[in-house]
């Protein structure tokens, strides 16, 4: 009977041991997936002057982007006023459906009287610090005409920037059946959807093609002067809110319960920017304190090294032979040097790789004088050694670390006797070649 017991007794600890192992197993695997452990369905880091991306979370999976869809309804404004198409101090007529949506309980606005005029400025003051939604509309019918045209516009701009994983429905990033009845496109219960990686693109080029947006997005409150009311804004991580973090100036936060909680962040220090993007987190305080994890990662552990030096010259590849010059080669150099954002300790990791301008060279790889001091021949682009590179947010992988290669002097082109002689010589030079060859063949 003992026997019997210590037997079940063994098989009862084996199927324990075995379940405890399944599943220990799959949160290292997610562990290991993960390096930060971010508590989000995606998430992405990039450096936010050359787009180089330093972390990844499901960037590919296409997720509710809720109001952080504002940010391609600002790029459109501020791409408007730019171009001269609308104006800060421009009136807008709030109509009956602007000011009904204005007024629809538990959507994030400032009130809107219908009949009256507001500036655009204080419109996309409205959208881009208390994250209105009506305000916004009243942008996109300003800009395009009606919203349906403003979302097509946004569709057809995002495949402009070159965004994949994207569907814009309505200009605001709510729900379809919270516009009153009013859906631009889509279904009556669509929403606006994006990838992590699209959404930081959007960021990026936002950032850095209309750098003004940080102005506006950096502010704390909003006063808005119309009904004398103080609006706060929902980015908590900016000077003076619950989560607050040095250095962070912006984006755009967005929640609905089908995208859940996201955030577009962006913090500067030391002249070093980071875009950081986080979808479908849990709760509201959990896509800052996840955000968190993410910028800390990046200013403690990334910074921008030189890692070539201006005039380098690549490893055996110093010189370019010339044809129907004075002289028969040239050196070559790299224009400016190479400074790029990289994990402490990685810049061992790289290596640089010429590449020649093809269309400058013979079919025998020479350059044809006269080869002046400065001509492009080329372009120095860094390679990761061990393969970890993630990559650049543009698609480009050479675009961020790519530099000239420039001649580092002049080789005047030879007159025309000494290319005769040349000639000549070779002539000569052949004919010898040939009869020695054959006197060779005697013996």
């Amino acid at each position: 009977m003992n026997y019997y017991r210590k037997l079940l007794l063994f098989v009862v600890m084996f199927f324990v041991s075995f379940a405890s192992i399944a599943t220990i197993v799959p949160n290292q695997a997610s562990a290991e997936g993960d390096p930060l452990g971010i508590n989000a369905e995606a998430a992405i880091l990039l450096d936010a002057k050359t787009g180089k991306i330093l972390y990844q979370k499901n960037p590919d999976a296409v997720l509710g982007v809720a109001s952080m869809s504002k940010m391609m309804t600002e790029y459109l404004v501020l791409e408007a006023i730019h171009n001269k198409k609308i104006t800060w101090d421009q009136k807008v007529m709030i109509n009956e459906y602007v000011h009904n949506l204005s007024a629809a309980p538990g959507l994030s606005n400032v009130g809107l009287t219908q009949g009256e005029e507001y500036t655009v400025k204080e419109l996309y003051e409205a959208m881009a610090i208390f994250s209105g939604n009506a305000a916004t509309v009243a942008l996109a019918e300003t800009v395009a005409g009606t919203e349906k045209n403003f979302v097509a516009l946004m569709n057809k701009k995002a495949g402009e920037l070159g965004l994949k994983d994207f569907n814009f429905v309505n200009s605001s990033g709510l729900n379809n059946e919270s516009l009153l009845g009013n859906i631009p496109a889509g279904g009556p219960t669509d929403e606006n959807v994006m990838s992590a990686r699209a959404t930081a693109k959007l960021a990026y080029r936002l950032i850095n093609d209309y750098p003004e947006v940080i102005q506006t997005a950096k502010t704390p409150k909003l006063n808005f002067e119309k009904d004398g009311k103080e609006y706060p804004n929902f980015n908590w991580m900016l000077p003076g809110l619950i989560f607050e973090y040095n250095g962070v100036d912006g984006l755009k936060t967005g929640s609905t319960d089908f995208a859940g909680y996201c955030f577009t962040a962006t913090a500067e220090r030391n002249d070093q920017r980071f875009i950081s993007v986080v979808m479908k987190a849990s709760s509201k305080d959990t896509r800052f304190t996840e955000t968190r994890k993410i910028l800390d990662y990046a200013f403690n552990n990334f910074g921008e090294e030189k890692v070539l030096p201006k005039h380098y010259q690549v490893k055996g590849q110093k010189t370019l032979p010339v044809i129907k010059g004075k002289g028969d080669s040239v050196k070559i150099h790299t224009k400016n040097a190479i400074n790029i954002v990289m994990k402490n300790g990685d810049k061992d990791n790289y290596k640089a790789v010429l590449v020649l301008d093809k269309k400058k060279l013979t079919k025998n790889g020479e350059l044809t004088a006269p080869v002046k001091k400065g001509d492009k021949v080329g372009y120095v682009t860094l390679e990761s050694k061990n393969g970890e590179d993630l990559g650049f947010i543009t698609g480009d992988a050479s675009k961020g670390i790519k530099v000239d290669v420039i001649a580092a002097e002049n080789v005047e082109k030879a007159n025309g006797f000494v290319l005769m002689m040349r000639g000549i010589g070779g002539f000569f030079g052949d004919v010898w070649g040939s009869v020695s060859s054959t006197v060779k063949g005697w013996f």
